[in-house]
């Protein structure tokens, strides 16, 4: 799992834009369920070794170019401790409904995937190449 101090290293060098992190870089070795939908967890969100699994699935899919994990704006607050995700993107080809469908956003106690970001585009860093016909979806916990 990516640190809180290596986060924002990598804003820093990035004139205090959020980075993007990988599936891998949040979820793996993150034991703070917590850390993203927190009002949800404890009220039937599944875990984040499965919302992590759900979403490596759908990475898989040769019509998703990537996912990232869009961190929240209060990790970076300095009386905040860990980390924080607002949401997560999906740059993709395929239709809302479908995403909405394979990640059974009712299941995880999230909203339905929404075309753009949580933030404005120009807030984050580290946002990797956005291929002809593919757009960013966002999977958001309200």
């Amino acid at each position: 799992m990516i640190t809180r101090d290596e986060i924002r290293t990598r804003s820093a060098g990035h004139d205090y834009r959020y980075p993007l992190v990988t599936i891998a870089e949040f979820f793996e070795g993150n034991t703070f369920e917590d850390s993203i939908a927190p009002n949800q967890y404890g009220e039937g969100r599944p875990d984040l070794a499965e919302i992590a699994a759900r979403l490596t699935v759908l990475d898989a899919d040769p019509a998703v170019a990537w996912i990232r994990v869009q961190l929240h704006e209060e990790m970076f607050d300095h009386d905040h401790d860990g980390i924080a995700a607002e949401s997560v993107a999906i740059c993709t080809s395929l239709p809302s409904s479908v995403i909405d469908g394979r990640l059974d956003v009712g299941e995880l106690h999230a909203e339905p995937v929404w075309e753009g970001w949580s933030y404005d585009e120009d807030a984050y860093c580290d946002i990797p190449a956005i291929p002809d016909g593919h757009r960013v979806l966002t999977l958001v916990w309200d």
